[in-house]
């Protein structure tokens, strides 16, 4: 009879714990959340946290090193070339983060391809392009990184090795083609669904247009070119099968193949919705004192947007004392200038702010491909293009003068080649004001603009290279952070990326 209890008692048991297993089950499951996210769920979210931080980013190391902005604060030193480490893991982490759902809206749409017959196209191109822009900010800034690894922490995989960032722009460049194959042909396609409510925030039309798709194409095309650009130096393959200057000139001989901006209207602009929700600027709860008060704009920013008549100084700079007046960037420890002239606050709710990249730049790498003779064409025609897309796209009027005898402008026929260089990057210079990193991986690339060096500059009087490896990823992904030190060289400001040797 005891036997008997017992199994009894041992029945009841495991019946009893099943059940609370079960009930724990449906107690943890939330009714009201989905299992898996969708694509269109992830798109505008990760989006706009990437640009929102591109933006934040731009104001507090970019526009310093790119002479920009001069803080009047002895304790802010990056306009003298001293960027720490830990300046880098906040960058780093927000990037990170959103390539994971970048990474996501890919294999979500593709995993469902079969089933949503052109409706995952889309969402697999879109998934590409964001990362792949994702992708070539964090590697343009720290040269070899986590990628191939990367992003599969529901995988267990927590310290992923670093890959040599040539490999990584070789897949940047696969993530291209691939975006521009899948959108080719694509008619119509429902980015969100009906019962969302809601648009791309950045091509946001009807929601069942084909003009967004075409424009999502055209973003990831020009894209293409801007980062081929930035390699056209390397000799070896990397695109097709080809080098950089070889798929540069393929692409631009190729419009219907390979479709690229033909207006600011096209422009990839993340336009933000000042102090309101759902894309509100990242200035929105600045004080104006925070924006604009804690220092004053460079003498190579506003002498030189002043000495050309540029309507843009008059919508990005205050006046001082009745004149515009710029401060001088790197200055001597201990020798504050007086303050200049800085920030309009009214840049602090400004929609264009959130520029990913726009059609004036466009032209201004076809500029400089065209007079490197990468591609066919007249490089001055398609400066004059940009410069004039340039200040059109801050709802301007380019004065009537401005590309014929403006002598600080206009373009020179009989100018020498350097000459000619510097003014393309000198008017793109202007055109990537607040977009992200740009300015400074341009000038890293071309050393143009020539900026002029400070008596207080470090780091031997050069731009930083890049910036030094995260404090979190030098302690917790130790080994495969010192084995990609040791492939690149120090773990410095001075040692250059791939694309720079």
């Amino acid at each position: 009879m005891k036997i008997k209890s017992y199994i009894h008692i041992l029945i009841v048991c495991i019946l009893l714990i099943c059940a609370c297993k079960k009930s724990y089950q449906e107690l943890n499951r939330n009714p009201n959340a989905v299992a898996v996210a969708s694509p269109e769920r992830l798109l505008n979210p990760a989006l706009y946290s990437v640009v929102q931080n591109n933006i934040t980013r731009s104001f507090q190391i970019n526009n310093q090193l790119a002479q920009v902005f001069v803080p009047l604060n002895e304790q802010i030193e990056i306009h003298r070339y001293i960027v720490r480490p830990n300046q880098s893991d906040p960058i780093w982490n927000a990037w990170y983060l959103e390539k994971t759902n970048f990474l996501d809206i890919y294999q979500l749409a593709a995993a469902n391809r079969n089933a949503t017959s052109g409706q995952s196209e889309p969402y697999m191109a879109i998934g590409n392009i964001l990362d792949a822009w994702t992708t070539s900010l964090i590697t343009d800034t720290w040269g070899d990184v986590p990628y191939s690894q990367a992003n599969k922490g529901k995988d267990y995989t927590f310290t992923p090795s670093f890959d040599q960032q040539e490999n990584i722009y070789k897949d940047i460049f696969r993530k291209l083609e691939e975006a521009n194959t899948l959108l080719s042909g694509l008619l119509t396609a429902q980015l969100f669904t009906e019962n969302q409510k809601q648009l791309d925030a950045l091509y946001g039309s009807s929601a069942t247009s084909s003009i967004e798709l075409d424009r999502w194409r055209k973003f990831g095309n020009s894209l293409y070119l801007r980062l081929l650009m930035r390699v056209s130096a390397k000799v070896e393959p990397i695109a097709n099968g080809k080098t950089a200057v070889q798929q540069i000139a393929d692409m631009v001989a190729s419009p219907i193949t390979y479709p690229i901006f033909t207006s600011n209207a096209e422009s990839a602009i993340l336009r933000l919705t000042g102090e309101n929700f759902p894309l509100r600027s990242p200035f929105a709860g600045y004080r104006d004192v925070d924006f604009s008060g804690t220092g004053s704009l460079s003498e190579f920013f506003v002498n030189t947007l002043a000495e050309a008549g540029d309507p843009r100084l008059a919508i990005w700079a205050t006046k001082i004392d009745n004149e515009y007046k710029g401060i001088q960037s790197g200055y001597a420890d201990g020798n504050i200038p007086a303050r200049g002239s800085s920030y309009v606050t009214a840049l602090k709710l400004e929609p264009l702010l959130g520029n990913i990249m726009n059609y004036a730049e466009l032209q201004f790498i076809l500029a400089e491909a065209a007079l490197k003779g990468y591609i066919d064409g007249n490089p001055k025609t398609y400066y004059d293009l940009g410069v004039k897309a340039a200040v059109e796209h801050w709802g301007l009027t380019m004065p009537a003068s401005f590309l014929t005898t403006n002598t600080e402008v206009a373009w020179l026929d009989a100018a020498t080649l350097d000459e000619k260089m510097e003014k393309i990057m000198v008017q793109k210079y202007f055109t990537l004001f607040f977009t992200d990193f740009q300015q400074w991986f341009e000038y890293r690339r071309t050393k143009k603009p020539t900026l002029p060096i400070g008596p207080g500059v470090k780091n031997g009087g050069e731009m930083p290279s890049r910036l030094y490896y995260p404090v979190t990823v030098q302690s917790l992904n130790k080994s495969s952070y010192l084995e990609a030190v040791a492939r690149m060289g120090a773990d410095n400001l001075s040692t250059n990326v791939w694309w720079q040797k």
